[in-house]
């Protein structure tokens, strides 16, 4: 596919714990959303990065593209000058956008250092671009960039302006992941940036819903007087990338909305379906189950309509992160009333409670990797003749004390080293008796 990731970047640099410092911590959902967001870019297999900003040269006529290379930003507005960036500028991409763009009558900006000077714009990235791209950093993203700022155009002229940037990647068989740089109202509350208006707060929830159903003609057809009194500022963005996705299948996932400061920061996955990274039902659950008791400090309800409602079973949650274990919480036999409970509750348990680590905090949620064991019913067994480490996992009982250890664990080869491991958990002694089970696991990434 074309678009290989798509996803609404709020450029609120007060999240950035280099920039916002303490009040960072009022926007943690928003900076783990970002990092998540980043994390999908990293996995979707993108050749170039096509990042739209409402923050760099703005025409009332045309859509601005940056042709410099490199392209070159810092924070350093933002007090914080040791963080750079450095871009090799897709031309070749920015030379087809704008043939696209002028079939479709649209005009174009582009803006060298010659025309920078001559229009007094500033020929660097811009701040609704180093925002997302702190993020891209941290997942070493160096792709080929294309910077796009959107121009005070009719909605669907923006629209078809994305349109035409769709054909223009087909015609060089490229695939893009698109950041869509938006903040959203900027009067939520009295004191904000823009002053207060109850149009923010309806502007905003508007918007989410739509971007929920999305539905793209509703958010076309927003009313122009509530996007000029809700002060917002990244509408267009969205529509040039929604102009992207025409012709995708598009399930939209609002990752996080925040809005503390009286500007909305909403960040969305807009990732066609065909391309996003699929995981079974169990993890999607217990993923889901950490992020809310984490950012939010809420427990889910486990989903309706699901076969995980319909068994019982113990389960294992596993984290993991750089391919180091972050945490693992488990039940041998199921205490709760589904083996949906079940691993909520012990992927919980797994990110907060885990002795050996810890709790799992709002900034590394989008580097976790999870699997989830869930257990077939244990059988006794003689002896460790009848062990397979790589198939069956081990359980050792001696009076109340209990030791388990999965199957298929790496650096676990022998039969030997996995029972010496359940002893110790155990805390059994290899001289004393013990009953040996071992088990079946269904492992689930």
């Amino acid at each position: 596919m074309t678009i290989a990731h798509a996803g609404i970047y709020p450029h609120a640099a007060i999240a950035l714990p280099e920039v916002g410092k303490e009040e960072a911590a009022k926007v943690a959902a928003t900076y783990a959303a970002m990092q998540e967001l980043a994390r999908r870019a990293k996995d979707s297999r993108a050749d170039v990065i096509v990042l739209i900003t409402p923050h760099g040269p703005l025409f009332r006529d045309a859509v601005a593209m940056l042709d410099i290379d490199p392209l070159t930003g810092t924070l350093a507005q933002f007090g914080v000058p040791g963080i750079t960036y450095s871009y090799q500028n897709d031309r070749s991409l920015l030379e087809a956008v704008e043939l696209e763009a002028d079939r479709a009558g649209i005009r174009t900006a582009v803006i060298d250092k010659r025309s920078a000077a001559a229009y007094r714009v500033a020929a660097e990235l811009d701040h609704g671009a180093t925002v997302p791209l702190y993020f891209f950093r941290q997942f070493d993203i160096n792709l080929p960039l294309l910077h796009l700022t959107f121009g005070l155009l009719p909605p669907r002229r923006l629209f078809e302006f994305g349109r035409a940037c769709r054909r223009a990647l087909e015609r060089q068989k490229k695939r893009a992941a698109v950041i869509c740089s938006s903040d959203l109202s900027h009067r939520l509350i009295p004191g904000a940036p823009a002053g207060y208006s109850p149009a923010g707060r309806e502007f905003d929830e508007k918007l989410a819903s739509l971007l929920e159903q999305y539905d793209v003609e509703g958010i076309l057809n927003i009313d122009s007087g509530l996007l000029e009194e809700a002060g917002e500022c990244g509408y267009r963005s969205i529509l040039i990338c929604l102009g992207m996705l025409d012709g995708d299948t598009v399930v939209s996932e609002i990752l996080s909305y925040e809005g503390p400061f009286g500007v909305g920061y909403l960040t969305a996955d807009l990732t066609p379906a065909g391309n996003k990274r699929k995981s079974s039902e169990h993890v999607q659950l217990a993923k889901k189950a950490l992020e809310s008791y984490v950012l939010r400090g809420k427990r889910i309800k486990p989903p309706q309509d699901s076969e995980l409602n319909k068994t019982k079973a113990g389960a294992f949650v596993t984290l993991k992160m750089d391919g180091r274990l972050r945490g693992c919480i488990g039940t041998i036999e199921p205490l709760r009333e589904s083996l949906a409970r079940e691993i909520i509750e012990n992927a919980i348990s797994a990110g907060t409670a885990d002795p050996r680590f810890s709790p799992v905090t709002a900034g590394e949620l989008p580097h976790l990797y999870y699997s989830v064991d869930v257990l077939l019913p244990p059988e006794k067994i003689s002896g460790k003749k009848e062990l397979d480490p790589k198939r069956y996992g081990v359980i050792v009982e001696s009076g109340r004390r209990r030791g388990l250890l999965l199957p298929d664990l790496e650096g676990v080869d022998t039969a030997e080293e996995q029972l010496a491991i359940a002893l110790q958990k155990a805390g059994i002694s290899p001289g004393e008796p013990y009953r040996l089970y071992r088990f079946l696991v269904r492992r689930y990434k």
